[in-house]
This record gives C-alpha cells, sequence and structure tokens, in this order.
C-alpha cells in the first residue's frame, strides 16, 4: 500500500485519472455454446386428442390440459405448500442476498462517527467531534462489475433452479393422482372379478350337488377366487403408498387425506404439440439454470484477469470539533481526504492459479451446458416415443379387452345350457380380468407419458413464465448486457 500525502491534490488528480480512463472491463465477451443443430423431432408431434380437441401447448398451467379439476386444486395447493419448493424459493433470496453483498463495492461507502471527552488540567473542558467519512474503490479494470455480473447471474440460476424443483413437482403430482386413480380402478377390477368368480361358483356347487359338476371343477374355481383376492391386499397397499405420497408433494400429513377421483374415465388424454428443438433451450429452467452459471463463469474470469492490475481506493472525511458548553471557541471544521494505490507486486501464484481456476470452471460448465441441452432433446424424444407407443397398446387392449369380455359371457352361457366345459369358462374368466387389468395399466402409461412429455418441454416454468423471485434489478445490468451480446 502507498498512501499519498494529506492534501486535496492527489484525490482531485485520481478522480481526473479515473474521469480520463473511464472504466474498462477485462471479462470476456460471452458467447452461448454450439449445440449441433436439430430442426424436428424424430417422433411425430402427438396426434389430435381423443375428445377431438386441438393439440395444446406447454406453457404454465399444463395440469389443465387434462380437464381434471381436483388435480387442478392439487396441484395448486402443492406449489403453495410444498415444503420442498419452499426450501427452494428460500434458496432464491439467499442467492439475491449474496448477490447484493457482491455488488456492494460498486457504490461508495459511508459512515458517520462521533465521540466525546474531557481533557486533564485545571481548565479541563469536554470536547465533541462529529466525523463523516467515506471511502470508493475506483473499478477501473472490471473487478467490481465482473463480481456483481457473477452474482447477479448466480441469483437467477437459483431462480431456474426454483423452476426446476416445480416442474419436477408439478410433474410427480399429477403422476401420483393418475397412479392414485389407476390402483383404485385396478383394485375395482380385482374385487369385481372375485365376485363374479363366486357366482361362478355358486353355480358349480349347485352342479355338484345335482351330480353334473365335479369335485375337480370345485377346486378350481376356490383356486381361481383365491388368487383374485390375493391380489386385492397388494392392491391395496400400493393405493396407500400412492396416496401418502400424494399427500406429502401438495405438503400435507398422509393421516386423513383422501383423493376424491374413482377411475382414468373422467381425466382428457390431452394431445401435446411439442416446440421445436432450438426453442427447447428457452423453455427449461435446467437449460436456464445452466447458462446463468455459465455466465457467472464468465465473469469470474474477468474478476480474475481484473487482479492483477493495481486498485485505487479513495477516502475523504469531515465533520465538526467542538468544545464543552461556555467555551469561548466557535466550532471548527475539520476535512481530509486521501487515496490509496495497492499493487500485487509477489503472491506466491495465488492470482494466476484463481485464473486457472476460474477458466477450468468455465470450460466445466460448458460442457455441462451442453449435456443438459442434450438430455432435454433426449427427454422429449423419449416422451413422444412413448406417447405413441401407449397410444396404439391402449387401442389394442381395448379390442382385447372388448373381445375378452365377450367371450367370457359366452362360455358362460353355454355352460348353463351344458354346451361348453367348465375349463373354457375358468380360462376366459381369467383371460377377462388380465386384459382389463392390462388396460388399465396401459391407459396410466400413457398419461404418464404425457406428463413426462409436459416436463420435459418444460412445464412452463422456464425462462417466459418464470414467476420466482427475480435477481435485483439495480444489479442486473451486467448480465443484460452479456445476454444482449449474445
Amino acid at each position: 500500500m502507498k498512501p499519498a500525502g494529506r492534501s486535496h491534490a492527489p484525490l482531485a488528480l485520481a478522480v481526473a485519472l479515473a474521469a480520463s480512463l473511464g472504466g474498462c472491463s477485462l471479462t470476456p465477451a460471452y458467447h452461448r455454446p454450439s449445440i449441433a443443430p436439430v430442426g424436428a423431432w424424430d417422433t411425430q408431434a402427438a396426434q389430435p386428442a381423443l375428445q377431438g380437441e386441438p393439440p395444446a401447448t406447454v406453457r404454465s398451467d399444463w395440469w389443465r390440459h387434462f380437464a381434471s379439476p381436483e388435480l387442478d386444486r392439487l396441484m395448486e395447493r402443492s406449489l403453495s405448500d410444498s415444503f420442498t419448493l419452499q426450501a427452494a424459493v428460500a434458496r432464491v433470496r439467499q442467492a439475491e442476498g449474496s448477490a447484493r453483498i457482491v455488488a456492494a463495492p460498486l457504490a461508495p461507502s459511508l459512515s458517520l462517527s462521533g465521540t466525546a471527552g474531557a481533557s486533564s488540567g485545571s481548565t479541563s473542558s469536554p470536547t465533541r467531534n462529529v466525523l463523516a467519512q467515506a471511502s470508493y474503490e475506483l473499478d477501473f479494470w472490471g473487478k467490481n462489475r465482473a463480481a456483481a455480473g457473477s452474482g447477479v447471474a448466480l441469483a437467477r440460476a437459483s431462480a431456474f433452479d426454483a423452476g426446476t424443483v416445480a416442474m419436477t413437482l408439478s410433474a410427480s403430482v399429477a403422476d401420483e393422482y393418475f397412479t392414485v386413480l389407476s390402483l383404485r380402478e385396478r383394485l375395482g377390477i380385482a374385487r369385481q372379478q372375485a365376485d363374479d368368480a363366486r357366482k361362478v361358483l355358486a353355480l358349480i356347487q349347485a352342479q355338484r350337488s345335482a351330480g353334473t359338476a365335479t369335485d375337480l371343477q370345485l377346486r378350481q374355481q376356490e383356486t381361481s377366487i383365491a388368487g383374485l383376492d390375493a391380489a386385492v391386499p397388494a392392491l391395496v397397499q400400493q393405493l396407500k403408498v400412492a396416496q401418502d405420497a400424494l399427500a406429502v408433494l401438495t405438503g400435507r400429513p398422509p393421516e386423513g387425506f383422501t383423493v376424491e377421483g374413482a377411475s382414468l374415465d373422467d381425466v382428457l388424454r390431452p394431445a401435446i404439440s411439442p416446440d421445436l428443438p432450438p426453442q427447447l433451450m428457452a423453455l427449461r429452467p435446467d437449460v436456464q439454470a445452466a447458462e446463468a452459471r455459465l455466465v457467472s463463469a464468465n465473469f469470474d474470469i474477468g474478476a480474475a484477469r481484473a487482479a492483477f492490475f493495481p486498485s485505487l481506493s479513495l477516502s475523504a472525511s469531515g465533520g465538526l470539533r467542538a468544545a464543552g458548553a461556555g467555551s469561548v471557541f466557535p466550532p471548527v471544521a475539520i476535512a481530509d481526504g486521501a487515496a490509496g494505490l495497492l499493487a500485487p507486486l509477489f503472491d506466491g501464484g495465488r492470482l494466476g492459479g484463481q485464473l486457472k481456476v476460474s477458466r477450468a470452471r468455465q470450460a466445466e460448465l460448458v460442457a455441462t451446458y451442453r449435456q443438459t441441452v442434450l438430455t432435454a432433446y433426449q427427454e422429449v424424444e423419449d416422451a413422444l416415443g412413448a406417447i405413441a407407443n401407449a397410444r396404439a397398446q391402449e387401442a389394442l387392449q381395448e379390442g382385447g379387452a372388448t373381445s375378452a369380455q365377450r367371450a367370457a359371457a359366452l362360455a358362460m352361457t353355454q355352460y348353463r345350457l351344458g354346451s361348453a366345459d367348465y375349463l373354457s369358462v375358468l380360462t376366459t374368466q381369467q383371460t377377462l380380468y388380465q386384459a382389463r387389468d392390462s388396460l388399465a395399466q396401459t391407459r396410466l402409461t400413457h398419461l404418464q407419458a404425457i406428463v413426462s412429455l409436459c416436463r420435459a418441454l418444460g412445464g412452463g416454468f422456464g425462462r417466459a413464465d418464470l414467476q420466482f423471485a427475480a435477481a435485483p434489478t439495480s444489479r442486473s445490468a451486467p448480465l443484460q448486457s452479456q445476454e444482449k451480446s449474445r
């Protein structure tokens, strides 16, 4: 540190020097990392919904496309009461506070102090001093501006992280809600099949008493009923687990939590029209968070470069010094100013090491950003393929379930008339149960594939619909200037 003389001349010289330089920045120009161009998805967009609805897009409130008022209520409750999301929003506030801390050197520091005392001697009299002090570091090389820009970018990354949490949370709520409805449907199917099997058992028992049925047929039917009954407790347990998970996702304890819906039949299966691959980068909050961290790392390089150059700080103080009451001397004004220059000479490689760390961190985040984009592409492609396959499988299984229903009814009629054996009845009943249960599971798979597509498209929590805490507006200029230069 080389202190300047205690006069106004060095201070005026420093101000003139600052005005002449105007400040410069050593932060490299930011360019978004290049990604292999993709013009369209391999899998075709979803076809119009079964109910004739036009294809929908994913922006915000995507769950309303399913036309389920109960799902809407659960989703609103989860986004307002989920503790996981509340913790994510709290992290946004922390990041905003950190951004303000690192941006503080951009403004002067002001303080006020006062002292009171008494001098010893025969004519001792109290004295009072009031002193105002100001200090400011001239940001010639843009070190403080770069640090502030990095803090703002990290705050935005944290906000997009909260969007990612909300995106994942909303998809999980929809998945669990549909799982509950599917398990209720499967549970009803199992119980209905068991009841139908008991009716057949009663018929066999009557025929056994009349001598037209055998003990083997009786035992076979009892075994079939036992198998259907055994499936019920497992489905009940799965239903409880899914319902408890849904309660926790909405910020509620599992005790006393219920779901009103009973079937997936009342849930619309919307057709989602996906955005083109280039648009996905602006819709996914995780992609936006990865880029915001990359912008922050870019600013960090500028700060590390600026640390090699001297820094100049200015300080000034002024106030009043007055004697005690009754003194014949009037208050005296006091003022002082100084300029300090600090230049690194030898630091054992610390500054060079920091610059190397910053550059390596940037290279890491470039690779992370590209991987995040590729993963987003993959998730959309997988979801589109899952929707297409589930739609085709559901159509086939609906036909199979209808045929199985007719076959079971025909076999039962022929068995009553004595033109069909019991084995035909048993086989068609088992086939019908498996067909109906598989159809219920495929409907769930279809709905969850649509949810996966909405999640893969950002769920409405990307840049266009960011609804969480934004970065401090007074500190956002560095980041905005970087984004404009893309």
